[in-house]
Protein backbone atom coordinates (compact mmCIF):
# COMPACT_ATOMS: atom_id res chain seq x y z
CA UNK A 1 0.00 0.00 0.00
CA UNK A 2 2.98 2.30 0.93
CA UNK A 3 4.47 1.80 -2.57
CA UNK A 4 1.06 2.40 -4.17
CA UNK A 5 0.95 5.37 -2.30
CA UNK A 6 3.87 7.00 -3.43
CA UNK A 7 3.76 5.97 -7.17
CA UNK A 8 0.17 7.89 -6.94
CA UNK A 9 1.97 10.63 -5.14
CA UNK A 10 4.60 10.40 -7.80
CA UNK A 11 2.06 10.69 -10.67
CA UNK A 12 0.21 13.74 -9.39
CA UNK A 13 3.23 15.94 -8.79
CA UNK A 14 4.11 15.28 -12.49
CA UNK A 15 0.41 16.08 -13.62
CA UNK A 16 0.45 19.41 -11.45
CA UNK A 17 4.22 19.99 -13.46
CA UNK A 18 2.48 19.43 -16.54
CA UNK A 19 -0.37 21.61 -15.89
CA UNK A 20 2.04 24.65 -14.36
CA UNK A 21 4.40 24.06 -17.69
CA UNK A 22 3.37 22.94 -20.65
CA UNK A 23 5.45 20.35 -22.07
CA UNK A 24 6.69 22.66 -25.42
CA UNK A 25 10.16 22.91 -26.83
CA UNK A 26 11.05 26.28 -25.90
CA UNK A 27 11.00 25.21 -21.98
CA UNK A 28 14.27 23.10 -22.61
CA UNK A 29 15.71 25.66 -24.20
CA UNK A 30 18.56 27.95 -22.89
CA UNK A 31 16.33 30.71 -23.80
CA UNK A 32 13.97 29.73 -20.99
CA UNK A 33 14.88 32.11 -17.70
CA UNK A 34 15.21 28.79 -15.56
CA UNK A 35 18.08 27.26 -17.73
CA UNK A 36 19.81 31.39 -17.20
CA UNK A 37 23.10 31.14 -15.68
CA UNK A 38 23.84 32.03 -12.11
CA UNK A 39 27.10 32.76 -12.75
CA UNK A 40 28.59 36.14 -12.02
CA UNK A 41 31.28 37.17 -14.09
CA UNK A 42 31.60 40.44 -14.59
CA UNK A 43 34.47 40.95 -14.04
CA UNK A 44 36.11 38.94 -17.12
CA UNK A 45 34.02 41.11 -19.71
CA UNK A 46 31.95 39.83 -22.39
CA UNK A 47 32.62 36.01 -22.15
CA UNK A 48 29.76 33.76 -23.58
CA UNK A 49 28.20 32.33 -20.95
CA UNK A 50 25.71 29.28 -21.29
CA UNK A 51 24.23 26.43 -18.97
CA UNK A 52 22.98 26.44 -15.86
CA UNK A 53 26.58 27.42 -14.10
CA UNK A 54 27.73 23.82 -12.78
CA UNK A 55 30.37 21.40 -14.54
CA UNK A 56 28.49 21.16 -17.95
CA UNK A 57 27.73 24.97 -18.21
CA UNK A 58 29.86 27.33 -20.14
CA UNK A 59 31.14 30.30 -17.89
CA UNK A 60 33.44 31.64 -20.77
CA UNK A 61 36.48 31.35 -18.85
CA UNK A 62 39.53 29.78 -20.57
CA UNK A 63 42.08 29.94 -17.97
CA UNK A 64 45.60 28.62 -17.93
CA UNK A 65 46.86 27.59 -14.85
CA UNK A 66 50.67 27.46 -14.45
CA UNK A 67 51.74 25.12 -10.99
CA UNK A 68 48.07 23.43 -11.61
CA UNK A 69 50.04 20.05 -10.23
CA UNK A 70 50.89 21.75 -7.18
CA UNK A 71 49.24 21.68 -3.75
CA UNK A 72 47.20 24.79 -4.60
CA UNK A 73 46.81 23.77 -7.99
CA UNK A 74 44.50 21.06 -7.93
CA UNK A 75 42.22 23.26 -5.24
CA UNK A 76 42.15 26.24 -7.84
CA UNK A 77 41.39 23.85 -11.11
CA UNK A 78 38.62 22.12 -9.17
CA UNK A 79 36.77 25.26 -8.55
CA UNK A 80 37.15 26.98 -12.08
CA UNK A 81 35.90 23.58 -13.78
CA UNK A 82 32.95 23.18 -10.87
CA UNK A 83 31.39 26.69 -12.51
CA UNK A 84 31.86 25.61 -15.97
CA UNK A 85 35.44 26.66 -17.20
CA UNK A 86 37.79 25.66 -19.57
CA UNK A 87 41.14 24.78 -17.68
CA UNK A 88 44.61 24.63 -19.55
CA UNK A 89 47.07 22.98 -17.17
CA UNK A 90 50.53 23.41 -18.72
CA UNK A 91 53.46 20.39 -17.13
CA UNK A 92 56.89 19.85 -17.67
CA UNK A 93 57.31 16.47 -16.07
CA UNK A 94 55.90 13.45 -16.87
CA UNK A 95 52.25 12.54 -18.45
CA UNK A 96 50.86 11.18 -15.21
CA UNK A 97 51.43 14.52 -13.45
CA UNK A 98 47.84 16.46 -14.07
CA UNK A 99 46.04 13.02 -14.24
CA UNK A 100 44.23 13.54 -11.34
CA UNK A 101 43.01 17.11 -12.15
CA UNK A 102 41.35 15.51 -15.71
CA UNK A 103 38.44 14.05 -13.21
CA UNK A 104 37.84 17.52 -11.74
CA UNK A 105 35.68 18.46 -14.97
CA UNK A 106 33.73 17.18 -18.12
CA UNK A 107 35.20 15.44 -20.90
CA UNK A 108 37.49 18.18 -22.94
CA UNK A 109 37.32 20.55 -19.84
CA UNK A 110 40.68 20.07 -18.50
CA UNK A 111 43.14 20.22 -21.09
CA UNK A 112 47.02 19.00 -19.84
CA UNK A 113 49.52 20.72 -22.10
CA UNK A 114 53.53 19.48 -21.97
CA UNK A 115 55.67 22.48 -22.05
CA UNK A 116 59.28 24.07 -21.39
CA UNK A 117 59.43 26.85 -18.80
CA UNK A 118 62.53 27.93 -20.47
CA UNK A 119 60.72 28.31 -24.13
CA UNK A 120 59.43 30.81 -24.97
CA UNK A 121 57.35 29.56 -27.68
CA UNK A 122 56.58 26.93 -25.67
CA UNK A 123 54.50 29.39 -23.11
CA UNK A 124 53.31 31.23 -25.59
CA UNK A 125 51.24 27.94 -27.14
CA UNK A 126 49.65 27.10 -23.72
CA UNK A 127 48.46 30.48 -23.04
CA UNK A 128 47.35 31.21 -27.05
CA UNK A 129 43.75 30.57 -26.56
CA UNK A 130 43.21 31.67 -22.98
CA UNK A 131 41.68 34.69 -21.53
CA UNK A 132 42.90 34.41 -18.15
CA UNK A 133 46.05 33.21 -16.70
CA UNK A 134 46.95 32.30 -12.86
CA UNK A 135 50.88 31.98 -11.78
CA UNK A 136 51.04 29.37 -9.06
CA UNK A 137 54.56 28.45 -9.80
CA UNK A 138 56.54 28.53 -6.94
CA UNK A 139 58.86 26.08 -4.55
CA UNK A 140 60.08 26.02 -1.14
CA UNK A 141 63.75 24.68 -1.53
CA UNK A 142 66.07 24.83 -4.55
CA UNK A 143 67.33 22.33 -6.67
CA UNK A 144 70.34 22.12 -8.82
CA UNK A 145 68.24 22.93 -11.83
CA UNK A 146 66.23 25.91 -10.70
CA UNK A 147 66.68 28.85 -8.53
CA UNK A 148 64.56 30.77 -6.03
CA UNK A 149 65.15 33.69 -8.39
CA UNK A 150 64.22 31.76 -11.52
CA UNK A 151 61.12 30.37 -9.92
CA UNK A 152 59.20 33.09 -8.30
CA UNK A 153 60.75 36.30 -9.97
CA UNK A 154 61.54 35.36 -13.09
CA UNK A 155 59.02 33.24 -14.66
CA UNK A 156 56.41 35.71 -12.84
CA UNK A 157 57.87 38.25 -14.91
CA UNK A 158 58.54 36.41 -18.28
CA UNK A 159 54.71 35.35 -18.10
CA UNK A 160 53.60 38.97 -17.58
CA UNK A 161 55.00 40.34 -20.05
CA UNK A 162 53.57 37.56 -22.47
CA UNK A 163 50.44 38.06 -21.08
CA UNK A 164 50.54 41.93 -21.98
CA UNK A 165 51.68 40.77 -25.54
CA UNK A 166 48.86 38.25 -26.03
CA UNK A 167 46.75 40.89 -26.22
CA UNK A 168 43.78 38.82 -24.95
CA UNK A 169 44.10 38.28 -21.50
CA UNK A 170 41.61 39.88 -19.37
CA UNK A 171 42.80 38.78 -15.77
CA UNK A 172 46.27 38.05 -14.49
CA UNK A 173 46.27 36.52 -11.09
CA UNK A 174 49.73 35.81 -9.10
CA UNK A 175 50.11 34.31 -6.16
CA UNK A 176 53.01 35.35 -4.03
CA UNK A 177 53.63 34.59 -0.55
CA UNK A 178 52.40 36.19 2.49
CA UNK A 179 56.19 38.20 4.63
CA UNK A 180 57.21 38.68 1.08
CA UNK A 181 59.94 41.65 1.47
CA UNK A 182 63.22 42.90 0.06
CA UNK A 183 64.24 43.13 3.04
CA UNK A 184 63.03 39.80 4.26
CA UNK A 185 66.08 37.12 5.49
CA UNK A 186 64.27 34.57 3.75
CA UNK A 187 65.85 34.00 0.09
CA UNK A 188 62.40 32.65 -1.43
CA UNK A 189 60.07 35.48 0.13
CA UNK A 190 62.74 37.89 -1.57
CA UNK A 191 62.50 36.11 -4.63
CA UNK A 192 58.86 36.27 -4.30
CA UNK A 193 58.90 39.71 -3.79
CA UNK A 194 61.11 40.95 -6.72
CA UNK A 195 58.18 38.48 -8.43
CA UNK A 196 55.18 40.84 -7.92
CA UNK A 197 57.50 43.90 -8.76
CA UNK A 198 58.00 42.24 -12.20
CA UNK A 199 54.06 41.14 -12.62
CA UNK A 200 52.61 44.53 -12.12
CA UNK A 201 55.62 46.56 -13.90
CA UNK A 202 54.24 44.66 -16.96
CA UNK A 203 50.53 44.46 -15.87
CA UNK A 204 49.35 46.67 -13.79
CA UNK A 205 46.14 45.73 -13.83
CA UNK A 206 47.22 42.36 -12.35
CA UNK A 207 46.12 40.96 -9.14
CA UNK A 208 47.88 39.76 -6.49
CA UNK A 209 47.66 37.22 -4.07
CA UNK A 210 49.31 36.53 -0.58
CA UNK A 211 48.43 33.91 1.36
CA UNK A 212 50.00 32.89 4.46
CA UNK A 213 51.43 29.33 5.34
CA UNK A 214 48.17 26.87 3.56
CA UNK A 215 47.56 23.68 5.42
CA UNK A 216 45.11 20.60 4.37
CA UNK A 217 45.33 17.59 3.34
CA UNK A 218 48.36 17.72 1.25
CA UNK A 219 50.25 20.08 3.02
CA UNK A 220 53.77 20.78 3.37
CA UNK A 221 53.98 22.07 7.11
CA UNK A 222 51.80 19.30 9.32
CA UNK A 223 52.35 16.24 7.45
CA UNK A 224 56.18 16.94 7.46
CA UNK A 225 55.99 16.97 11.21
CA UNK A 226 53.33 13.75 11.90
CA UNK A 227 55.74 11.71 9.43
CA UNK A 228 58.62 13.27 11.13
CA UNK A 229 57.33 12.64 14.54
CA UNK A 230 56.02 9.49 13.69
CA UNK A 231 59.47 8.02 12.54
CA UNK A 232 61.34 9.26 15.18
CA UNK A 233 59.34 10.30 18.04
CA UNK A 234 60.57 13.33 18.52
CA UNK A 235 59.58 16.95 16.71
CA UNK A 236 62.43 19.62 16.22
CA UNK A 237 60.98 23.27 17.19
CA UNK A 238 63.32 25.35 15.59
CA UNK A 239 64.21 28.25 18.26
CA UNK A 240 61.70 28.35 20.83
CA UNK A 241 58.94 27.33 18.56
CA UNK A 242 57.80 31.32 19.51
CA UNK A 243 57.42 32.57 15.92
CA UNK A 244 53.69 33.51 15.04
CA UNK A 245 52.46 32.21 12.08
CA UNK A 246 48.97 32.71 10.81
CA UNK A 247 47.92 29.18 8.83
CA UNK A 248 44.86 29.55 6.02
CA UNK A 249 42.91 26.76 4.89
CA UNK A 250 44.04 25.78 1.33
CA UNK A 251 40.25 25.87 -0.04
CA UNK A 252 39.87 29.06 0.97
CA UNK A 253 42.69 30.79 -1.25
CA UNK A 254 41.22 29.15 -4.03
CA UNK A 255 37.91 30.55 -2.91
CA UNK A 256 39.48 33.93 -3.35
CA UNK A 257 41.28 33.29 -6.35
CA UNK A 258 37.61 32.69 -8.11
CA UNK A 259 35.85 35.04 -6.14
CA UNK A 260 38.63 37.81 -7.70
CA UNK A 261 37.83 36.24 -11.11
CA UNK A 262 33.87 36.87 -10.46
CA UNK A 263 34.15 40.34 -9.11
CA UNK A 264 33.41 43.66 -11.29
CA UNK A 265 37.05 44.11 -11.50
CA UNK A 266 37.35 45.85 -8.36
CA UNK A 267 40.38 43.88 -7.55
CA UNK A 268 42.42 44.54 -10.45
CA UNK A 269 45.41 45.88 -9.35
CA UNK A 270 45.21 44.88 -5.85
CA UNK A 271 47.04 43.31 -3.72
CA UNK A 272 45.32 40.91 -0.84
CA UNK A 273 47.15 39.66 1.82
CA UNK A 274 45.37 36.33 3.15
CA UNK A 275 45.43 34.87 6.31
CA UNK A 276 43.59 32.02 8.57
CA UNK A 277 41.32 33.70 11.24
CA UNK A 278 43.61 32.56 14.11
CA UNK A 279 46.94 33.19 14.92
CA UNK A 280 49.03 30.70 16.28
CA UNK A 281 52.72 30.50 17.64
CA UNK A 282 54.75 27.66 15.79
CA UNK A 283 54.80 25.56 19.29
CA UNK A 284 50.65 25.42 19.43
CA UNK A 285 50.43 24.42 15.61
CA UNK A 286 52.56 21.39 16.74
CA UNK A 287 50.30 21.33 19.89
CA UNK A 288 47.46 20.49 17.74
CA UNK A 289 49.44 18.35 15.39
CA UNK A 290 50.08 16.04 18.18
CA UNK A 291 46.51 15.81 19.30
CA UNK A 292 45.37 15.27 16.04
CA UNK A 293 48.07 11.87 15.63
CA UNK A 294 47.17 10.72 19.15
CA UNK A 295 51.21 10.94 20.14
CA UNK A 296 52.50 12.07 23.27
CA UNK A 297 54.28 15.56 22.70
CA UNK A 298 57.81 15.53 22.83
CA UNK A 299 60.23 18.01 21.53
CA UNK A 300 63.74 18.95 21.09
CA UNK A 301 64.33 22.53 20.90
CA UNK A 302 66.96 23.85 18.39
CA UNK A 303 68.58 26.93 18.20
CA UNK A 304 68.83 29.09 15.30
CA UNK A 305 72.43 29.31 14.99
CA UNK A 306 72.18 25.17 15.19
CA UNK A 307 69.35 24.47 13.23
CA UNK A 308 71.05 26.84 10.52
CA UNK A 309 74.66 24.94 10.99
CA UNK A 310 72.56 21.41 10.32
CA UNK A 311 70.93 23.17 6.87
CA UNK A 312 74.06 24.62 5.51
CA UNK A 313 75.88 21.88 3.90
CA UNK A 314 73.29 21.23 1.53
CA UNK A 315 73.22 24.71 0.15
CA UNK A 316 77.13 24.83 -0.12
CA UNK A 317 77.20 21.26 -1.98
CA UNK A 318 73.98 21.93 -4.47
CA UNK A 319 75.52 23.31 -7.37
CA UNK A 320 78.84 21.78 -6.55
CA UNK A 321 77.94 17.83 -6.66
CA UNK A 322 77.36 16.01 -10.25
CA UNK A 323 74.08 14.29 -8.40
CA UNK A 324 71.04 16.22 -6.87
CA UNK A 325 70.84 15.97 -3.26
CA UNK A 326 67.76 14.95 -1.82
CA UNK A 327 64.92 17.57 -0.79
CA UNK A 328 65.33 19.00 2.75
CA UNK A 329 62.42 17.65 5.13
CA UNK A 330 62.88 19.31 8.21
CA UNK A 331 66.07 21.86 8.31
CA UNK A 332 65.81 23.90 4.97
CA UNK A 333 67.40 26.81 5.49
CA UNK A 334 65.45 29.16 3.81
CA UNK A 335 62.43 28.08 5.87
CA UNK A 336 64.90 28.73 9.20
CA UNK A 337 65.69 31.91 7.66
CA UNK A 338 62.03 32.58 7.45
CA UNK A 339 61.12 31.53 10.84
CA UNK A 340 63.10 34.34 12.63
CA UNK A 341 60.32 36.74 12.17
CA UNK A 342 56.76 36.78 12.52
CA UNK A 343 54.32 36.35 9.36
CA UNK A 344 51.21 37.39 10.19
CA UNK A 345 48.37 39.67 7.91
CA UNK A 346 49.01 43.07 8.63
CA UNK A 347 46.71 45.79 10.12
CA UNK A 348 45.65 47.60 6.63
Amino acid sequence: MQAISRRLGHQSQISSFKSIYPLSDHLYGADHPRYGSTLATRGVGHLIRKGTGGRSSVSGIVATVFGATGFLGRYVVQQLAKMGSQVLVPFRGSDDDPRHLKLMGDLGQIVPMKYNPRDENSIKAVMAKANVVINLIGRDYETRNYSFEELNHAMAGQLAMISKEHGGIMRFIQVSCLGASASSPSRLLRAKAAGEEAVLREMPEATVMKPAVMIGTEDRILNRWAHFTKKYSFLPLIGDGSTKIQPVYVVDIAAAIIAALKDDGTSMGKVYELGGPEIFTVHELAELMYDVIREWPRYVKVPFPIAKAFATPREILLNKLPFPLPNPKMFNLDEINALTMDTVVSEN
